[in-house]
């Protein structure tokens, strides 16, 4: 009877180890251990030059409170994603931390993120705090993605400046919400919908060496770390004739 009572006792344990394992492969909202440091040349916000090629907007979304990103950059793909950012050392560092969006690639004393100096401080509990994270550098965290929210705005195209129409489109997305990736990207013809998928050229970048004529349409493709895809139609098209470095509300976004 012991003998039983041991074998049921082994058994259940295993199998709560199992189930908790699996929990942890499949998590989306757990937290991750890494290293963090920020752009010491910078000022409070970030870069304006980041490899994700959003320009002056990479350094001024989300109030400044953006990072550069080693593995988590993914080629390009990670650039616009959301990040909830804190520091685990309880002297300084709130419960909170701080939610950045990925602007650049970078990497440095075995970090994850390279934050915006203004980012870095946010970490803090109070203002001392803060100066006192800054005089450290690189401190340890912990982060999680997190959806993106920008309220009142749209998906919007921002038209790179070098575009030359009609031979050359390149632009990237502004305000992506959510917490999905944009994994491709098509051109349609409004008139006769003939399509054509779009280049990644660096970063966030979509380029094309021959572009539709006429209004153009479109379509870009959300993929979830779930594994779920869905493509999302913005209402207003790209005009006919587009220029380089305007900006066209597509008139659509994602709910969070």
């Amino acid at each position: 009877m012991a003998f039983s009572l041991q074998s049921l006792l082994i058994l259940f344990t295993t199998l709560l180890l199992i189930q908790t394992l699996a929990e942890a492969a499949t998590c989306s909202n757990c937290f991750t251990h890494s290293r963090a440091a920020y752009y010491p040349n910078s000022d409070e916000k970030g870069t304006d030059v980041g490899a994700c090629g959003f320009g002056s907007f990479g350094a001024t979304i989300n109030g400044g409170d953006v990072s550069a990103a080693s593995d988590l950059y993914r080629n390009g793909v990670g650039c616009g994603a959301c990040y909830q950012v804190r520091c685990t050392n309880s002297n300084y560092c709130s419960d909170k931390g701080v939610t950045v969006v990925i602007t650049d690639q970078g990497s440095g004393h075995n970090t994850d993120f390279i934050l915006s100096k203004q980012a870095f401080g946010r970490m803090a509990q109070t203002t001392d705090a803060a100066a006192s994270l800054l005089a450290l550098g690189v401190v340890d965290i912990e982060y999680r993605r997190v959806p993106c929210s920008y309220p009142n705005k749209n998906i919007t195209i921002k038209i790179d400046e070098n575009s030359n129409y009609p031979h050359y489109l390149a632009f990237v997305l502004w305000y992506q919400q959510g917490d999905k990736d944009i994994t491709a990207v098509q051109l349609c013809e409004t008139q006769s919908f003939v399509c054509k998928l779009l280049d990644r050229s660096y970063g966030a970048v979509w380029t094309t060496t021959s572009p539709p004529s006429g209004a153009l349409s479109l379509r870009m493709l959300l993929s979830g770390e779930d594994g779920d895809e869905s493509w999302i139609v913005p209402v207003n098209n790209i005009p006919e004739n587009w220029k380089g470095g305007e900006t066209y509300d597509t008139g659509v976004q994602i709910n969070v």
